[in-house]
């Protein structure tokens, strides 16, 4: 067991005793217990994790009810959280990081706490197969959909700029901030030279995009090393299987994991309840998102500088035994 894990092991017995007396004073609920979950734009995966844990929520027949509210995605989904307009939140593991520390696009710490790491995100760097660009650096000068503003997709690709530097000496890459279906239009007319997504694998949109128009995954995972020792292991080194969109071998690329995210008041019965029905329906949720991902507390409880929620610290502790 690495020390990391063992750490992390610590700090869920630690918690047990708090949050057990805390949950069992609580009891369940008579009346339904209302939560508002910050998910994603209409047609992306966030926001389809979301309508599937609502619809099971709602199958499981007990006090809880999820609504699964329409946003911008990570970065707005962290914001809605603090000023309490919503009481989950899915997120990306950087931005939710970058939250907590109060570190870009934050400019304060955010109180927020995990109750799970769900799934791995795949950065996809996505152009032309036909087209002149073939590695990172040749994007000087060109036309790049990086993501919608507020979305985790955005910040990936601004830091993945950074750490490559395709404008030094050069013409600087021109972002246009589009959300996925406006990014995958605007490569297919050819007014964006590249788009950059993360999500599952595959991404229905890119398959989509790929039988229409051949396309060419970039190569990202020489920059693993530059974005850990800048920003924390958030990042990690993946791969693109082939046949995915097409390929016809594996891409090495840029992992990082997704959190469902509450705020520190959402008391801890309703958490227990809520990640019992995940980790019941684990396989039916994350078929919305991404293929072949398995659910295990193990992976569940790595969220790095994000607190565990202590209704989630006594679920995994119970997991455990």
């Amino acid at each position: 067991m690495t020390s990391p894990e063992w750490n992390r092991r610590r700090v869920v017995g630690a918690g047990l005793g708090a949050a057990a007396a805390l949950s069992g004073c609580a009891g369940r609920p008579g009346p339904p217990r209302r939560l508002r979950l910050a998910t994603g734009p209409e047609g992306g995966p966030y926001n389809a994790f979301g309508r599937a844990l609502a619809e099971a929520v709602a199958a499981d027949g007990g006090p809880l009810e999820i609504t699964a509210v329409g946003t911008a995605a990570s970065v707005d989904n962290l914001r809605k959280l603090d000023d309490g307009s919503v009481d989950l939140a899915l997120a990306m593991a950087d931005v939710a990081e970058g939250a907590v520390t109060g570190r870009e696009p934050f400019s304060r710490p955010v109180a927020l706490t995990a109750l799970a790491r769900v799934y791995v995100n795949h950065t996809h760097l996505v152009v032309p197969a036909r087209g002149p660009v073939r590695a990172v650096a040749d994007l000087a000068g060109r036309t790049v959909a990086s993501g919608a503003e507020g979305s985790g997709v955005q910040v990936v690709a601004d830091r993945v700029l950074r750490a490559a530097g395709p404008g030094t000496g050069r013409a600087p890459v021109r972002e246009r901030h589009l959300g996925l279906d406006a990014s995958v239009d605007a490569l297919r007319e050819g007014s964006a030279d590249a788009l950059f997504w993360s999500g599952g694998v595959p991404t229905p949109a890119l398959s989509e995009l790929a039988h229409g128009l051949p396309v060419r995954m970039l190569p990202l995972d020489g920059y693993v090393g530059a974005l850990r020792e800048r920003y924390g292991p958030v990042y990690s080194a993946v791969t693109l299987p082939a046949g995915a969109y097409g390929l016809t071998e594996p891409v090495g690329t840029i992992g990082v994991g997704n959190y469902l995210l509450a705020r520190a008041d959402v008391p801890d019965g309703v958490v227990r309840d809520l990640l019992r029905v995940l980790f019941g329906r684990w396989r039916d949720l994350l078929r919305e998102v991404t293929a072949g991902a398995r659910l295990e507390p193990r992976f569940a409880i790595s969220t790095g500088a994000v607190p565990l929620h202590p209704g989630a610290v006594a679920h995994y502790r119970s997991v455990y035994g």
